[in-house]
């Protein structure tokens, strides 16, 4: 696979292997966090920009002066993207369990082959198809259930609805971003996508008149948890596997996610999904798994 990064220093798999573990982290550390949603992802955001800038500005220089207006404007719009699949995702996490919205937002391979699509005019195959369809009942079985059932969510409804418009966001982010990828590094990519996505989590945190400090240390070592751990370990690494890596690959691997940030609720949260909780969120991998393998 021809890419403008250099060969893997490690191996692919084991980086990816690292990068699910990390992102696996990512539910439990926005639910120890007692911040605003908004200002949780402003600063996961921030830090993780904060880290990767001056190794972008040391070593990628050029390639950051380089990048065309064309590709600043495609990454301008994925870091747009990103911010609403942060903003949504994080508040999803107030209202429904972490088995439920974690499996929900990672259902956004399956808006990927749809928008790929409707907007790209991607051929869907007939194996994708059935994968949609089943995770998409899945989904129902998983909302409806939650709903009826006690599964300790103060809004399920509103909680799973808001993790599949995080689904739906982080689609629209791979997708805005794709073909950037194959023309632009990494870092400097990264950088770009970040720090848009940054001021618009600031903008909208600005005016809904969330606080910006005050915050004990306590959250602030969260902040920074949450960049080091899913965003420079987790989503980082994500986007060096796709250079190495068949999509497919790194799509079926994700499907790990759902299951670690539901082991680690479990244990660090005292949060016991409901049986009708783990059947949906079995057949939503189940139809992922069918659609990207």
């Amino acid at each position: 696979m021809s890419t403008p990064d250099s060969d893997a220093p490690i191996s692919p798999l084991a980086g990816l292997g690292i990068a699910v573990l990390a992102v696996s982290t990512s539910a439990i550390l926005v639910r120890w966090s007692a911040a605003p949603s908004l200002i949780k992802a402003f600063y996961r955001v921030l830090f993780t920009v904060a880290l990767l800038a001056p190794v972008a500005l040391v070593r990628h220089r050029d390639a950051l002066a380089t990048i065309s207006g064309r590709d600043l404007l495609a990454a301008g719009g994925a870091g747009v993207a990103l911010a609403a699949h942060f903003a949504s995702w994080f508040e999803s996490l107030n209202h429904t369990t972490v088995a439920a919205s974690v499996t929900l937002v990672q259902s956004q391979p399956l808006f990927v082959a749809v928008g790929a699509w409707a907007v790209l005019d991607e051929r869907v195959s007939r194996r994708t198809a059935v994968g949609i369809g089943v995770a998409l009942a899945g989904m129902v079985l998983m909302s409806v259930s939650d709903f009826l059932t006690a599964s300790g969510a103060p809004r399920p409804l509103l909680g799973n609805g808001l993790a599949v418009v995080g689904a739906v966001t982080a689609a629209a982010y791979v997708l805005t971003g794709r073909s950037v990828r194959s023309r632009v590094s990494l870092v400097p990519y990264v950088v770009v996508v970040y720090t848009v996505c940054a001021a618009a989590l600031l903008v909208v945190a600005v005016g809904r008149g969330d606080p910006l400090t005050g915050y004990p240390a306590r959250e602030w070592l969260l902040f920074l948890g949450m960049a080091v751990g899913p965003g420079i370990f987790g989503h980082t690494v994500i986007n060096w596997a796709l250079a190495h890596l068949e999509s497919s690959v790194v799509s079926v691997s994700l499907l790990g996610e759902p299951v670690g940030s539901t082991i680690l609720a479990l244990f660090l949260l005292g949060e016991i999904p409901t049986l009708p909780t783990v059947l949906g969120g079995a057949v939503v991998l189940g139809g992922i798994y069918v659609s990207a393998s």
